[in-house]
């Protein structure tokens, strides 16, 4: 699994001029099934995805096509982690430690 923390590195109007197809991005993403959740900072600096179920070239070729990249309006910092506990509908995305 994978935390994507993403930073602005631009204006917040800047940001907003790309919403429209950061929004399609992410709906994209939610519909393969690689997205389980997003949502803004607090402040609003930026934003925070949950992605699973991909590797981690596979996630930094999605990240790398967000429109927000492209624009070079924001950064990535991806954190992979092994969810070993999870609430109960979370249950399919649990993984044993590795070795």
């Amino acid at each position: 699994m994978f935390v994507l923390e993403l930073t602005y590195t631009a204006p917040v109007e800047a940001v907003d001029a790309e919403m429209e197809a950061h929004i399609a991005w992410l709906d994209a993403q939610y519909t393969a099934g690689v997205f389980i959740a997003s949502g803004r900072k607090v402040p609003r600096d930026g934003g925070v995805v949950l992605a699973a179920g991909v590797d981690r070239a596979q996630i930094e070729r999605i990240a790398a096509a967000d429109p927000f990249t492209v624009a070079g309006v924001c950064a990535y910092r991806i954190t992979e982690f092994v969810p070993t506990k999870t609430a109960p509908e979370l249950a399919p995305y649990q993984e044993q430690p590795r070795a």
